[in-house]
């Protein structure tokens, strides 16, 4: 009948699906609830993979979900995004992070790829402090800073924080491991304060072992640069004429072209490359 068809058109359920008790198979109103209420049984149940589904959730962007998907789309909107992608070989780095975890990693703790990545960073900006600003688009002001206040980026149940390693230039490995580790812990117990979620002059950001092949990290504003790490894979590459099995890693970097210019980004990138490759480098003064 036209009022069980609108019912259903209503309700967002296809006839065709509705077993019919009426005459001539036709369907009832007593037909469109059993199939609603079978639907919702379904629905709360483990579903097959063939199981027809029309259950539907909304769920409201409110509180710090809605202050992300703002904060992204304001960054999006005003910063002149460009990214810029580089492989960086760290069979060495790797290396040695074994060594220093087999020696020192019961006493002083397991160190992460992360540490090393942070004292890149700080090493490579030395040269480049034009990417180590901050830019205030409505004043129209750059501020450079000296320090190296590191964002890293972090996922918490309520999304994505982004925690700041302060002075990241004072730190060791360790020391740069246990603040990373106690930032984290602080963001997943929801205790990180307004102090240790603001004030980064520059982001790291790594999904670890999901960090796929390539990315394209949003500049977290009103930072001009992100860094974006990759997985780590082994795969044949040509080293002086052989090829070998290596240990390759992308970065995958973005910056506000509106500050950072395109040779500035790469010329930083190939920096942070060449101190990863040769992983001495990163402590010689």
């Amino acid at each position: 009948s036209p009022a069980v068809r609108k019912r259903a058109w209503d309700r967002g359920i296809e006839l065709r699906f509705v077993v019919g008790s009426g005459p001539a198979g036709r369907v009832l109103h007593d037909d469109l609830d059993a199939y609603l209420a079978r639907d919702t049984a379904t629905s709360v149940a483990p579903a097959s993979g063939y199981a027809l589904r029309n259950d539907e959730q909304q769920i409201p962007v409110i509180g710090l979900r809605r202050k992300i998907a703002q904060r992204m789309q304001d960054a999006k909107r005003r910063a002149a995004h460009f990214s810029y992608v580089e492989e960086v070989d760290v069979t060495a780095l790797e290396e040695l992070r074994a060594q220093l975890n087999q020696k020192w990693g019961d006493s002083r703790g397991k160190l992460t790829l992360l540490p090393f990545l942070l004292r890149a960073m700080v090493v490579a900006l030395r040269d480049f402090p034009q990417i180590n600003v901050r830019y205030d688009d409505e004043a129209q002001i750059i501020t450079r800073f000296g320090a190296a206040h590191i964002g890293v980026a972090a996922q918490s149940d309520g999304g994505l924080m982004v925690p700041v390693v302060r002075h990241a230039e004072t730190l060791n490995l360790w020391g740069a491991a246990d603040e990373i580790a106690r930032l984290a812990n602080a963001v997943r117990t929801g205790k990180a304060t307004r102090e240790e979620l603001t004030g980064s002059t520059i982001t790291l950001t790594s999904l670890g072992a999901l960090g796929g092949i390539v990315s394209t990290p949003v500049v977290n504003l009103p930072e001009v640069a992100i860094i974006g790490v990759n997985r780590i894979v082994e795969r044949p590459v040509v080293v002086k004429g052989q090829i070998v099995v290596r240990k390759m890693m992308n970065l995958s970097s973005s910056f506000d072209h509106r500050v950072v210019d395109g040779m500035d980004a790469a010329q930083f990138i190939q920096a942070m490359r060449g101190l990863l490759e040769q992983p001495a480098t990163l402590f010689v003064e």
